[in-house]
């Protein structure tokens, strides 16, 4: 690992940890260089590796814990867009890491619903040949699931419509 990579890990991990501070949390931060996963599917094509910010939870109680999720994820979701504007900031392109911002296995957690989602909407497109609309998806969960699709099942086109709030992600054969 390089100097300036261990750099930005831990002026990721100083970040997040000043943020929690500032909102009142008393939590700490793990912060480790790993592979990217679909939890991050435009890191996949421009890094072979991802910073992992994981707010502890162990001084949490229950509701700061929901609170810091958010409703499905968008929370976690605005300080991860934070921490990677703030962070890559000034930084020049090759020396820009990707972050993932996770607290309590959420991350995992939630990439397995979208999984389970992914298979019960493409069973139900292959089943009638007729195409599958997804609801109640972020714009970052609808990039997960387009890509997670087209890694599995390439028989099946996805594409996004609607406005936001109401944009849902559509399932078709192709």
């Amino acid at each position: 690992m390089s100097e300036a990579t261990e750099r930005q890990i831990e002026r990721g991990s100083t970040w997040l940890g000043r943020l929690l501070a500032l909102g009142g949390f008393s939590a700490g931060v793990k912060a480790d260089l790993s592979a990217p996963l679909a939890h991050s599917p435009a890191a996949v094509d421009k890094h072979d590796e991802v910073v992992w910010l994981s707010i502890e939870a162990d001084d949490l109680s229950d509701a700061q814990v929901e609170m810091l999720v958010g409703d499905r994820g968008c929370v976690l979701d605005a300080i991860q867009y934070m921490a990677s504007l703030e962070l890559n900031l000034h930084m020049q392109p090759d020396a820009q890491l990707p972050f993932v911002v996770d607290l309590d296995g959420y991350r995992d957690r939630r990439l397995e619903a979208l999984r389970s989602l992914v298979d019960e909407a493409a069973a139900a497109v292959q089943g009638s040949g007729q195409e599958f609309e997804i609801h109640a998806l972020s714009s970052a969960e609808r990039r997960q699931v387009h890509t997670i699709f087209k890694d599995n099942f390439p028989e099946l086109e996805t594409f996004s419509r609607g406005k936001e709030p109401d944009r849902c992600l559509v399932v078709r054969p192709k």
